[in-house]
């Protein structure tokens, strides 16, 4: 062991305990050369001693940032937080609009262009910045409105989104009953057009005789509804005819969603300590419900024309733009990119910890979720065009729907159905909550962040997170009236998916190669896990991502199509104007945020700019820095070998 100091100028280390590797000292950390930027409150070159500001506020009560009690609280929170209800609902009806398995073919494509490399790129950034979504651009600070953009988006996902557990949670509900409520015709909210058994291969010469049904003809039972179609659209959503009607409230639903609020409170109010023990079943316990519903699925008859038209490729669709516009815009959604949740995850973690290695396993694990949780859905889809006889691109409703509907006749095929039923929902309702909850967490790491720790107050996160969820449920009740649909729909597709999650990826992916420098992070990154991670990461940060993102981008303008729900009501011209409120309402924060803070400063543009970019180093990168270091070095190391051992620096007042 050897000791060194660090630079005067940077901070006074008293004693540093460094391990000697292949002739290098390599510090547990961001060891910068030629430190430049500014430490928070002035230039670090007045900072002498500035290491010790960290203990200097934990002197005076100001509590350290949490960090996670194992690494696998980190794991199973991401996934968690992305592998959630897009990935068991939204991947497989993109499937299954899109033609099947030709639709994995761009997916998979983007995975390695985009998604990874971004996944990679924000949980890392993070854990270099140890900040939340907003205070980790102060990397560049003149782009700080990208953290503000991030918090609009996680915002307004947080509020629509968890109307989905509402539902589910209305549904688990409904399931405590001898007889499952969506599996019969004998109910108020039913139509005459319900049938509960299809039996198309008994319609001869016109007619068919049922002594349940009575006489119908062929034409009549083409016509019939599912009981669990018009449970869906008749009960729960009570639907009226349009964004123009809301009509009243459905007071069960609204308690339904107070409930979920409140569960979602007393998930975060304490914490990373308390959430990442959380996540461990509810990350996990969905897993067996899916791998129950899928041996039951197989056996169904028709299963097997369902599963082949999932991994069949119909490559005609392959030519469409829509069909490439999807798989990007999923990936990014799939994979929670652009909500700055990841970023407050990783900055949760040890300094030195590689997560390198995690991203891959997370997206891994995300994507690997997604096409199982397709041969589940396909499986039951198949079943229900056979009960129909109808094709399988005609045999479900598009959106939620799917979640509502496929699963649902799944479990009502199942003995003991009720029990089935409620062992779903209740894995619906953890799928969702674990996504949420960690959502609600990077909304308010991000808000805490805002105020430093002069302006520390007891049960300051407490408070922080009863007005988010307040808020939420708030503009949540627009969403329980008969119209409710139609406002979910809009958040949808305007406010945390498709453009505004394609216009933060492309911007967080400049301003880290371009702005800040890829090269540089790239070494940030090296001191951090201790060997750099495959070039192919700075080559995607600086072009490849940035161009998939801005095509797909300009591909969804070019092909932008009014918004409609099932493909029949078509949005007022009023209504489409509110959604792109929405879309705009993060999208400006960055070039308004931009030119905010370029018109507010002094000097020349070029001046400004130099200025404006410079990083502001928190105390934690004071703490590791060592002046020199040579990271090329560690471009032969490679992660787990006996050569990249933890190395800590340790500071002594």
């Amino acid at each position: 062991m050897e000791k060194s100091s660090l630079d005067a100028d940077c901070c006074a280390l008293n004693t540093v305990l460094v391990e000697e590797k292949k002739g290098h000292l390599i510090p547990n950390g961001n060891a910068h050369q030629g430190v430049n930027g500014t430490l928070n409150g002035g230039p670090i070159s007045a900072a002498a001693g500035a290491v010790s500001a960290a203990g200097a506020e934990k002197r005076q009560g100001f509590p350290e940032r949490e960090t996670w009690t194992r690494q696998m609280d980190f794991m199973m929170s991401c996934v968690g937080f992305a592998v959630g209800l897009g990935n068991v609902w939204r991947f497989p009806y993109l499937c299954y609009k899109n033609g099947g398995g030709v639709f994995l073919i761009p997916y998979v494509l983007f995975i390695f262009l985009g998604g990874i490399p971004i996944f990679f790129l924000e949980i890392a950034l993070g854990q270099f910045m140890k900040a939340g979504s907003i205070n980790v651009w102060n990397i560049a600070p003149l782009f700080k409105g990208l953290g503000y953009a991030s918090m609009v988006i996680v915002f307004f996902c947080n509020t629509y989104y968890i109307m989905v557990l509402a539902w589910g949670f209305y549904y688990l509900i409904k399931s405590f009953n001898s007889t499952l409520p969506w599996s019969t015709c004998d109910n108020p909210w039913n139509t005459e057009n319900c049938i509960e058994i299809f039996r198309h291969d008994d319609c001869q010469n016109g007619t068919i005789g049922n002594s349940t049904f009575g006489n119908l003809t062929c034409e009549e039972l083409a016509n019939g509804r599912s009981p669990i179609i018009e449970f869906w659209e008749n009960k729960v959503l009570n639907i009226s005819d349009g964004l123009d009607e809301p009509g009243v409230i459905n007071w069960e639903l609204m308690l339904c969603l107070m409930a979920v609020w409140v569960m979602v409170y007393f998930c975060v109010w304490k914490g990373v300590k308390s959430t990442g023990k959380i996540v461990y079943f509810t990350a996990t316990f969905p897993y067996v419900v899916l791998i129950i519903l899928l041996v039951r699925g197989v056996t169904l008859p028709g299963a097997y024309d369902g599963i082949l038209y999932y991994v069949k490729p119909d490559w005609s669709k392959l030519g469409e733009a829509q069909v490439w516009i999807d798989a990007g815009t999923q990936i990014f959604f799939s994979y929670a990119i652009g909500l700055g949740a990841l970023t407050a995850l990783g900055s949760y973690n040890r300094f030195n910890n590689d997560c390198y290695k995690d991203a891959f396993v997370l997206a891994l694990i995300n994507s690997g979720t997604s096409f199982f949780s397709g041969f589940v859905v396909f499986s039951i889809l198949g079943f229900m065009a056979s009960e129909q006889g109808v094709d399988i691109s005609k045999v479900a409703e598009s959106g939620p729907g799917l979640a509502f509907i496929a699963y649902p006749k799944a479990v009502s095929l199942m003995p003991v159905a009720p029990v089935w039923a409620a062992l779903f929902f209740v894995m619906l309702l953890l799928l969702g909550l674990d996504s949420q909850f960690v959502g609600v967490e990077g909304f308010v790491t991000g808000i805490l962040d805002l105020f430093p720790g002069k302006y520390y107050m007891r049960y300051q996160r407490e408070i922080a997170v009863a007005i988010c969820c307040l808020l939420c449920f708030i503009i949540d009740l627009s969403m329980v009236t008969q119209g409710g649909m139609y406002v979910f729909q809009l958040f949808d597709y305007y406010s945390a998916s498709g453009m505004t999650l394609l216009w933060q990826a492309f911007w967080e992916c400049v301003v880290v190669a371009w702005v800040y420098g890829a090269d540089r992070f790239m070494d940030d990154i090296a001191r951090m896990i201790g060997y750099r991670p495959f070039p192919w990461m700075k080559w995607c940060w600086s072009f490849i991502t940035p161009c998939v993102c801005m095509g797909i981008f300009l591909f969804h303008l070019l092909n932008y199509k009014p918004l409609t729900y099932n493909n029949v009501y078509v949005y007022p011209w009023w209504g489409e104007v509110i959604g792109w409120c929405l879309a705009l309402s993060s999208m400006l924060c960055i070039p308004v945020s931009l030119v905010y803070k370029l018109s507010g400063a002094k000097g020349t543009f070029r001046e400004r700019w130099e200025n404006l970019t410079k990083p502001v180093w928190g105390g934690h990168h004071l703490e590791y820095m060592a002046p020199d270091t040579d990271i090329k070095s560690l471009a032969s190391l490679s992660p787990g070998t006996e050569e990249n051992k933890v190395i800590i620096f340790e500071s002594v007042m």
